[in-house]
């Protein structure tokens, strides 16, 4: 059995939590597009402080800003853990809400 080298396990993290992200930010965009859907079945117009967080993933504007990703993945973990559980009759206002949550944080984190 070949004993595995420091650099080798790095780069297996990085990879691993590369990939984790990567899953994140497709799974946030799908659910900027059911946002924007809803509201427009709804016939109203989104917020502008949730439009800017819908914008930041379908724009992948954190490509750009090194480190957002990962503050709104441990923003995302928090919030599943202290929001209620998603029924059919919240589930548009616990999407609302987190949005809303991404804009207050990347505006207080200045991203």
């Amino acid at each position: 059995m070949r004993k595995v080298d420091w650099t080798e396990r790095y780069q297996y993290n990085v990879r691993r939590q590369r990939k984790a992200l990567e899953e994140y930010a497709a799974h946030e965009i799908e659910w900027a597009d059911d946002l924007l859907t809803w509201y427009r079945a709804r016939k109203q117009d989104i917020p502008d402080d949730e439009y800017r967080a819908v914008a930041f993933f379908k724009n992948r504007e954190y490509l750009g800003k090194p480190g957002s990703l990962t503050f709104l993945y441990s923003m995302y973990g928090r919030m599943m853990q202290e929001l209620p559980e998603s029924t059919p009759e919240i589930a548009f206002d616990l999407v609302a809400f987190r949005f809303r949550m991404y804009a207050a944080g990347l505006r207080q984190e200045g991203l």
